[in-house]
């Protein structure tokens, strides 16, 4: 029994009277929407509901499935303790997707539970939910700080446990959209709050899921987007299916997007494989970005990848321009994977003889010691994107002003303590968010006396 039906909700809690008390009439063509989906849920008769929530336990390299027997909930937290809940979930399917992602070697499971009590992003589905069906188990996971294709390859895990149990199962995406819609929001407007609702809903209405993984880190974070990756992992649940796919509402009138989509299996759909697509893609572009690397970044990529597989440092080749063998400089190796920072280690001032050393150092350091994240295995290397930043001398500046984010990296040093921040980074647009983020990189307080750096840099890639 493959996964009967998906839906994508949101989960404003203003949505229940006791909360709303009368404003959740703001947003009555959401709620009808709701009642429809719970309606269809019931219709379904599942065993099992399976949610995934962006307010259940969280962590940016695991992914977390409620483990126990039974939780219970309220909303005490919105001032409404007198609506609560208690769900019993299905062991067995969360020790089978369990299973499904030990065997792959995912990082799933049910370790780290930091609080049992269900969240507001399970809490508010299953409060229409359970005014129409009071039967079936819960399963509840939460999202990850991992790429997208992680969340998609997650879901596939997920669609198999369901497939091997033969449970009757429907799929809840809970994930409000953009949190900068209006001005008059709690987040305030941004240009990318509407362009992400419009994308999104357009997406979702057609069922074109693989486009769900061509949505940009950098532009779902200045939307301010809350359920993206949980409408990924429901994508990956539905992985080789057609799809019969319907929007059923959209608003924006608090400031925050709520959409409301249903999503139908039909059959299989060989053309519908959208990771495998999206890999292939992914692995053919970047064949083609690696033989077209200039000398600085495949001396960063030959030294890592000789390090991953032989555990060696390469000597100096002797075939590199004159500048890598004969000048010195700082230099950072920044290595990216599927979008997402995968390590970033450099030196500021050169510690050896040469540009080509400082390069072979770091990017085994990078790939390695970064200490922000897992070393980097063996089959991992041919998804990775490598950029190589050559520093030049820094000068001591007097203020912020004398910053621009495009051309200027900055360091900032308090005694002991220093931060840096490399130049023309994604998602990093202002001077003063520029220095913030090299503080905090420096353990440095806003507060306290620092001195700043500007410098500029050479970037290959």
């Amino acid at each position: 029994m493959s996964i009967l039906a998906a839906f994508m909700v949101p989960h404003p809690p203003m949505i229940v009277p006791a909360i709303g008390a009368g404003r959740e009439a703001d947003i009555q063509e959401t709620i009808d929407a709701y009642e429809q989906v719970a309606e269809e849920i019931a219709s379904l008769e599942p065993e099992t509901i399976l949610i995934t929530s962006p307010h259940s336990v969280m962590y940016a390299d695991y992914f977390h499935i409620s483990p126990g027997k039974s939780a219970k909930g309220s909303f005490a937290g919105f001032h409404a303790p007198q609506v609560k809940f208690e769900e019993v979930y299905d062991e067995e399917l969360a020790e089978c997707i369990c299973q499904e992602a030990s065997l792959q070697d995912f990082p799933a499971g049910t370790m780290g539970e930091r609080d049992a009590k269900l969240d507001h992003g399970t809490m508010v589905p299953l409060w229409f939910i359970r005014k129409k069906y009071s039967k079936g188990k819960i399963v509840r996971i939460g999202l990850s700080g991992l790429p997208l294709t992680d969340h998609y390859q997650f879901g596939m895990m997920i669609r198999d446990a369901v497939c091997a149990l033969g449970r009757r199962t429907v799929f809840v995406a809970s994930g409000d959209l953009s949190h900068k819609l209006q001005p008059y929001g709690p987040y305030g407007i941004s240009p990318e709050g509407p362009q992400y609702d419009r994308r999104i809903m357009d997406v979702c209405a057609r069922g074109s899921f693989g486009e769900l993984l061509d949505f940009d880190e950098v532009f779902c974070e200045k939307a301010a987007e809350c359920g993206h990756r949980s409408f990924v992992i429901m994508a990956g649940a539905l992985d080789g299916k057609k799809i019969r796919s319907k929007a059923l509402s959209h608003q924006d009138v608090t400031g925050v997007g709520y959409g409301i989509c249903t999503f139908y299996p039909e059959g299989e759909d060989e053309e519908r494989h959208f990771l495998k697509k999206h890999l292939d893609a992914l692995r053919e572009e970047l064949s083609a970005r690696t033989a077209g690397e200039d000398p600085y970044v495949a001396l960063a990529r030959r030294s890592l990848e000789n390090y991953i597989r032989e555990g060696k440092m390469i000597p100096v080749p002797k075939d590199l321009p004159e500048e890598m063998l004969k000048m010195r400089a700082g230099a950072f190796v920044s290595i990216h994977k599927h979008g997402k920072l995968r390590g970033c280690i450099g030196t500021i001032a050169p510690v050896t003889k040469s540009i080509a050393q400082e390069i072979i150092r770091n990017a085994v350091s990078a790939s390695t010691q970064d200490p922000r994240f897992d070393p980097i295995r063996e089959d991992e290397l041919q998804w990775l994107e490598i950029h190589v930043d050559v520093l030049g001398k820094p000068e001591k500046i007097s203020s912020v002003a004398e910053l621009d984010v495009k051309r200027y990296g900055v360091i900032v040093t308090s005694g002991y303590r220093r931060g840096l921040l490399l130049p023309d980074l994604d998602g990093v647009d202002t001077p003063q968010q520029q220095v913030s983020i090299a503080l905090q990189k420096g353990g440095i307080r806003e507060d306290e006396k620092y001195q700043m750096e500007r410098f500029e840099v050479i970037r290959h890639t």
